[in-house]
């Protein structure tokens, strides 16, 4: 860490980078035998129909059209898609990309210090901080946060382009910059303060406010006086925000549509302040000490002491005060705190989207700031005693390897949703949303430990819509059908509006042998959303098992014309037809299943039986032989094919 250390040859910084290459590799290539972890995940890949057409034309034009996740951000969803041409639905490969991002950030990182600052100790020790620190694990073992390493590429790339831009400042290597901060952005919102981090930068370590004649940083723009040249330097930053608008007006409506902001009624400003200047500091303790990480820290609400409150403002005040006294002789404390502070804005509450309190996630752009204050501080700490090299090359393997044990720990839980979240509830037993989520993880695989959870959040929440509806869902399953009315009425009372749960408790009315109940909750549901196919689709079904096949063929044809490869409604459609003798009408729906779902062997053996009516032998013979080939078990192709061959051979 010695500032004397002259810049050494690239053979030793291409070491340096192929060592952080190489450290990330070893803690984090357990993360390839890591499952989706069914929290948003479901969202972004597994149950993401958009996203598993893979990367098409279709695909893109929904990208950059859709509010996904209560989110504009196009390049994200751009690269789960590609993703999943890759690897489908292997998890492994979707985690492996988040790691290559992580590798390609650290090292960028690294050498935009070292171009920048000249420190290669240092610039390599802040990016083996980054690398390494425990706080990062969620950034990269999550799938859904893709848009965290994706968009902390195009944040130092933007960063890389303006190290160019100032060197050389042409119109070229300027449009550069506004490219790669538009893709940061594209990929997460979070980058708006981005110009801001820039004219840190021009403050230390770029030195671009000292007026001084510099060979390095020819500029056009800043011949003249040092006013002016200042003045530019603010200037040149104005057209970046005209990207940073539009997203922030995008993203706004986004979250506005689904819901994700809390009005300052469920929320108060008040509140708000309170938790993040709480956050603040919090996030820097856990930069220090990375110990009870987890993946939701509950929202406070308005329990937040005044004492921490008041306490916390005081420390970033005087946090700010020192920093700026010292910046003349120190700028990197005030550039790496305000780094900090400023990029930290966009999620630290004062809008509350969701119902976090914080997140780990979101420090994986800020705590640049804090590690290079740490890093280049201490460095000056000890500048003058004499054991310095030695305490560094002691400290610093020990710290990172500690760091590093931290983290391949912290992995671990994220292996799959109910490790995830059984962590999250042994650092906070009364935590709801783990609760949640640990139930929806062990659904397919304990039911009885899911319905213990959901009932937990119950009777900590007795109107927690997610348990209400997630209990009455899974109580189905468990055929314990009076208890799901039970669950799902409670939440109809509480929100009449709820599609899912109104559908759910006709399904099980229905399977109580209630079928006007059934019908009168699925029409409850068009009267909210008349367009909506499978409240049509169950309305003919039911209506179907009355025998109403008049009214049935009515609501399987408004299915249809909501939504035309609904593969069911064809089907059942055309078992009608063919009851009523319609076998043109009932043909030509078989084969639009078929067309939707080329592996559907009902529709096969159904356009057997109508081909074998109509005498039609060796063609009916070819559509059950199919049928059977997709399952060999389907007994009634079998006798239909038996009855077939039969008859061609007495012919």
């Amino acid at each position: 860490m010695n500032v004397n250390f002259k810049l050494p040859d690239r053979h030793l910084k291409l070491m340096i980078g192929l060592l952080l290459i190489l450290a990330i590799i070893v803690v984090y290539r357990q993360v390839v035998n890591f499952d989706f972890i069914g929290f948003d995940d479901q969202k972004y890949v597994t149950e993401n129909l958009h996203v598993q057409k893979g990367l098409t034309f279709e695909g893109i034009k929904w990208a950059f059209t859709t509010f996904h996740s209560a989110n504009w951000h196009p390049l994200t969803l751009l690269s789960h898609m590609l993703d999943y041409n890759l690897y489908g639905l292997n998890p492994g490969g979707h985690h492996w990309t988040n790691v290559v991002f992580h590798i390609a950030n650290t090292v960028i990182l690294f050498f935009i210090l070292l171009r920048m600052t000249g420190a290669l100790w240092k610039s390599a020790i802040v990016a083996a901080l980054f690398a390494l620190h425990p706080l990062h694990v969620e950034s990269v073992a999550w799938v859904s946060e893709r848009k965290d390493v994706l968009s902390t590429f195009f944040c130092l790339m933007t960063i890389a382009a303006y190290y160019r831009y100032v060197k050389n400042s042409s119109t070229k290597n300027y449009l550069l910059i506004i490219i790669c901060l538009s893709l940061g952005l594209m990929a997460k919102p979070m980058l708006v303060t981005l110009p801001f981090v820039l004219l840190l930068l021009d403050i230390w370590p770029l030195n671009r406010f000292k007026y001084k004649n510099n060979s390095d940083f020819q500029s056009d723009n800043t011949s003249g006086d040092g006013f002016r040249r200042k003045h530019w330097i603010i200037l040149e930053k104005i057209p970046l925000f005209i990207p940073v608008l539009i997203s922030c007006i995008l993203t706004y409506f986004a979250q506005k549509s689904e819901g994700a902001v809390l009005t300052l009624g469920a929320l108060t400003l008040k509140y708000r302040i309170a938790n993040a200047l709480v956050s603040y500091v919090n996030y820097v303790l856990k930069m220090f000490w990375p110990s009870n990480l987890t993946v939701y820290y509950p929202h406070p609400g308005n329990t937040v002491p005044a004492w921490q409150m008041f306490g916390a403002a005081l420390l970033i005040a005087t946090a700010c005060f020192c920093a700026i006294r010292a910046a003349k002789k120190y700028p990197y404390i005030a550039v790496g705190l305000f780094w900090y502070l400023g990029t930290l804005v966009p999620v630290i509450g004062l809008v509350q989207v969701g119902e976090q309190a914080m997140a780990d996630r979101y420090t994986y752009i800020p705590l640049i700031g804090l590690f290079i204050v740490v890093v280049w501080g201490v460095s000056d700490l000890l500048k003058k005693w004499y054991y310095q090299k030695l305490l560094v090359c002691v400290f610093v393997p020990i710290m990172l390897i500690a760091l590093s044990w931290a983290t391949f720990l912290q992995l671990r839980y994220w292996k799959n949703g109910i490790t995830l979240f059984e962590h999250a509830i042994e650092i906070k037993k009364n935590n709801i949303m783990a609760h949640n989520n640990l139930a929806t993880a062990l659904g397919s695989t304990d039911i009885d430990r899911a319905v213990y959870h959901y009932k937990k959040v119950l009777r900590i929440n007795p109107a927690n819509g997610f348990a209400l509806y997630n209990l009455g869902t899974i109580l189905i399953q468990k055929k314990d059908y009076d208890g799901a009315v039970l669950n799902l009425t409670k939440l109809l009372k509480l929100n009449p509006r709820h599609i899912d749960a109104r559908n759910n408790l006709a399904n099980v009315l229905f399977i109580k042998s209630k079928p006007d109940e059934a019908i009168s909750q699925y029409r409850k549901i068009l009267e909210i959303d008349n367009d909506n196919a499978d409240a049509h689709y169950n309305i003919a079904y039911v209506l179907s098992s009355q025998k109403k096949y008049n009214d049935a063929e009515l609501h399987y044809k408004e299915t249809l014309r909501i939504d035309p490869e609904y593969s069911k409604a064809h089907c059942n459609l055309g078992s009608i037809y063919l009851n009523q003798g319609k076998t043109t009408e009932a043909f030509m729906h078989y084969a639009e299943v078929i067309k939707i779902k080329p592996d559907c062997f009902q529709a096969y053996n159904k356009l057997g039986f109508i081909l074998f009516q109509q005498g039609k032998f060796n063609k009916a013979k070819v559509l059950f032989s199919k049928a059977l080939q997709i399952n060999p078990n389907y007994s009634e192709a079998r006798n239909n094919l038996d009855i077939v061959q039969d008859t061609t051979l007495s012919r």
